[in-house]
Parts: C-alpha cells; structure tokens; sequence
C-alpha cells in the first residue's frame, strides 16, 4: 500500500468464529494494520467501531450457528451496535462478510441494501440443495459491471466453500433488482469461467442464478461464501503440487508473491487509501 497511514482492519473473533487468523494474515498482506476484536468488546462498548476503516466478519459457526447460521450474532450485532453499523457504512467505509459472516449479513439486513437501507432482511442463505456440508474449492466468475469495490480487476478466482447453509434465495422481484443494479458481483462457474448454470458440484450449494455473493449499491458491503482468505499463496490450491510439476517441466518460473485471494482484500485497502484516508 502507498501512502504513510494505514487502513485500520478489525477481525471480529469470538463464540465458533474460527477464520480470524486467515482473515488477518490476507488483510496485513495487503497492507492493512489489523486488531482482532473479540464481540463482547465491540457490543460492549470499550472498542469502538468509529476507529477503523474495515470491518471484517469471518467465517466459523458463530454461537454454533443455533437457530440458524448467523442468526444469533447478527442479533447480537443489531442490538449491542445500534445505529453504529450504519453510521459506519454512511461514512464511506467497509464490511466485508465470509461465508458466515455472509450469513451474519443478510440476517442483519446490511446486504442487499437497496435504497441506502440496511435492516430489512430481503435475501437468506438457506442448506445446501444438497442436503449436506460441502467443503471443495469452486471457480468464481467476477461480474465487471458490478459495483463492488472488493472484486475490481478480477476476472475468476479459486477458492473453498465450507457450508452447510450456502444457497443464496431470495423471492422473484428481489432477484430481478439485484441482477438489474448489478450487485451479484461473484458467481459460481465451470472450469472454463462460463456459467455453472446450478449444476452441482460447480454450484455446490444450489444458489439461484448462481449467485456466490453480493454488494449494496454503492459497492462497498459485501459478503460472499467462498473464503479467498484461503487461497493467500499458491502453494494453498490443492493441485499445486501437479501446477509447480507441470511448470518446472516446462522451464517456467513458478508463481511468486501472494495468492489470488489477497488481491479481494488488496482491493478494498486500496479504495480505502484513495478515497477515505
């Protein structure tokens, strides 16, 4: 990252969420300065959310996701904060969410966020069409015209899903909004990058329109279920041992630097440094 301030990250950590050291590492590779806070300091009051730029919820079984994934920390989220998640958003700064922090999302009414309007629940995250747990790396298919400032410059990305309740719904009229603002910024597909058009395993959940993740309008709350916190280094695909055969082979050089996923998170630093900080 340029320039002599840097954005302020806060992993939220606590009660089932277990991806906080991933999510960390992805944003401090990307240039963040990152503070893990657990939820009894931010509903409690002696962390303040006003002092960051980005607000990152994980993914884990928050609260062993009873009554539903997210449902309870979303509650808790809704009463501890009150109208500081808003706040947060109306001052230009970020959130995203991961696969349950996504969860969290959409129990909160933060995404999709139509009309700058951030309680009302209007999508869910529901079981797999499945019927059980998959946990396998999918192909993602970025939108250009989407709004999101995550996913700018990306054409795919690899990552794993981990979820038991992934399948994006939402009723007719939503989804018909949602594809006409463009706010479906990441979606599952084949190999080759085309549509997965809800054929499983390439939609390993059953999400219509196979959707992996949205934004709000202005592109700066967004939440997916795959984790491209897992994919930080090229050697964390599992065919990298066949990928660095294959190169070497060839008289290739093998990849250097941070992994695919880091780029989502490089991101929204970097619109954090051009328009906040």
């Amino acid at each position: 990252m340029s320039g002599s301030e840097k954005p302020r990250a806060l992993v939220l950590t606590g009660y089932g969420l277990n991806c906080d050291s991933e999510t960390a590492a992805a944003l401090e590779l990307a240039g963040a300065e990152v503070i893990p806070v657990h939820v009894n300091l931010l509903v409690g009051g002696q962390v303040k959310l006003d002092d960051f730029h980005l607000l990152a919820l994980i993914g884990g079984f928050a609260y062993a996701d009873d009554h539903g994934a997210g449902v309870v920390l979303a509650n808790r989220l809704a009463t501890g904060l009150g109208g500081s998640l808003t706040k947060f958003i109306d001052d230009g700064k970020l959130i995203i969410g991961i696969c349950n922090g996504f969860q969290v999302m959409v129990n909160l009414g933060l995404l999709p966020g139509f009309d700058n309007e951030y309680r009302s629940r209007r999508v869910a995250l529901i079981a797999n069409d499945c019927g059980n747990f998959q946990d396998r790396w999918v192909r993602l298919r970025i939108e250009p015209d989407s709004p999101c400032v995550f996913t700018r410059g990306l054409d795919t990305l690899e990552a794993p899903v981990r979820h038991g309740e992934g399948k994006f719904f939402a009723p007719e009229g939503v989804l018909r909004r949602i594809e006409a603002e463009n706010l479906a910024a990441v979606r599952y597909a084949d190999q080759d990058g085309r549509p997965a058009n809800g054929q499983w395993p390439q939609n390993p959940n059953g999400s219509l329109h196979d959707i992996a993740g949205i934004c709000d309008p202005s592109g700066k709350v967004f939440g997916l279920m795959p984790h491209p916190e897992a994919h930080l280094h090229w050697t964390n695909h599992p065919t990298w041992t066949r990928r660095r055969e294959e190169l070497l082979r060839a008289g290739e050089p093998l990849p250097q630097g941070p992994g695919p996923g880091v780029q989502i998170f490089h991101n929204g630093l970097k619109y954090l440094q051009d328009n906040i900080l």
